[in-house]
């Protein structure tokens, strides 16, 4: 995901990731572009515009991008 490649199967694994770092950190725009191989903070945005407009769309990511969210902020989270 730290690569600088644009491949497909790279690209929504990064977005997510993105989106994730965004969501539930207070890293500012740019720190969080600059963890992922020194890419721009519009890069984040577009990102997270992205991810949030698949969530509506794919309930199914939606789900699993809920999950990986639990699983970052609670450690034990048991999906129960």
């Amino acid at each position: 995901m730290l690569s600088p490649r644009r491949s497909r199967y790279l690209v929504r694994p990064r977005q997510i990731a993105m989106y994730l770092t965004k969501n539930v950190t207070a890293k500012y725009l740019p720190d969080i572009g600059r963890e992922f191989s020194g890419r721009d903070h519009t890069t984040v945005i577009h990102s997270v515009k992205t991810i949030n407009k698949v969530k509506v769309r794919d309930e199914e990511i939606s789900k699993t991008i809920e999950k990986l969210k639990n699983k970052i902020l609670y450690k034990n989270y048991d999906e129960g």
